[in-house]
Order: structure tokens, then sequence, then C-alpha cells
């Protein structure tokens, strides 16, 4: 029976690998979320909304395991516990510095691109949602009433409700 000697550096290595994989998982949901968009398939993109946002969760549990990975190995070492995992590389042994760089660096580009992606497709409901309350509102005027937040924003809403028959008799 042979046994696996467990480093530090192996754990905070499958940690970066899993949150490497739920960024990409979480990158997926938004390119699927974005083509649904184009495609104009409102089901499709509520649904995927609702999955994105069950996938961050995870994200973040996966994130925060990561960390507190990282921070009790600060702590094992006599660092504090706040320090970044780039700032420990030279704490690590030397062959097993290339896989974590690239990990962190991996880890690093999927955040900024799921990001980027993220912003993008608010940006396409937001003024998917404009175009919508703009038609609405030329289709009965009056119903709308347009306000501004302090910070600039458009508010809409329904000025009355709307008008209902009433039985005479």
């Amino acid at each position: 029976m042979t046994t696996t000697v467990t480093t530090p550096w192996t754990f905070i290595a499958e940690c970066l690998r899993e949150e490497l994989a739920d960024y990409g998982g979480l990158l997926h949901l938004f390119e699927v979320q974005q083509r649904a968009l184009f495609d104009r398939e409102p089901d499709t993109v509520l649904r995927l909304a609702n999955e994105i946002e069950a996938h961050a969760r995870t994200l973040s549990i996966t994130r925060t395991r990561r960390e507190e990975a990282v921070s009790a190995f600060a702590l094992q070492q006599g660092r504090p516990s706040s320090s970044s995992l780039r700032s420990l590389l030279p704490l690590i042994e030397a062959d097993a510095r290339p896989l974590l760089e690239a990990l962190i660096n991996e880890v690093n580009a999927l955040l900024h691109r799921v990001r980027r992606t993220s912003r993008h497709n608010h940006s396409l409901l937001s003024r998917a949602v404009e175009v919508h309350q703009e038609t609405l509102a030329q289709l009965r005027p009056h119903s709308f009433t347009k306000t501004y937040s302090p910070g600039g924003r458009v508010s809409v809403a329904a000025s009355q409700p709307a008008t209902t028959l009433r039985a005479a008799g």
C-alpha cells in the first residue's frame, strides 16, 4: 500500500484547479446567455440567469476554500494571513512554483474574462429592458412616468393602474 504525501502547495494547487474549473464553467454560462440574448430567447436567458447565480455561489465557496488554504499556509510560514499566494511563492519548493504561477495566471485571466463578459451581458440586458420600456411607453404614453434617481438613473413606473371595464346594471 502506497501513501501519498500531501504538501501544502499540492492542496493549494488542487484549490486553484477547482477555482479555475468554476470560472471556466461560469464563463461558459455567460457565453451561452449572450447567444440566447442575441437569439432573442427570453426563457433561456432567464433560466441561465438562475444557473449563473447558482454557479456564482459555488464559485464563492471554492474561492473561499482556496483563500483559507493560502491563509493557513501563510500562517504556517510565519507570514500574515492576508498574504497573497504570489508573495508566498518563494516559500514553496522551486519545482512547484511554475505550476502554481501558471494556475494563478490562468485564474486571473479567466476572472477578467468573466467580469468583462458579465458586464457585456448586463449591458445587453439593460438595453433590452430599456427598449421594451420605450416601446410600452409609445403604445401607452400616459401610463408611464420617468423619474431620475440622485445618481442619474432613469426609472420608469406605471403612472396609474390599467383601466378596467365595469358592468353596469
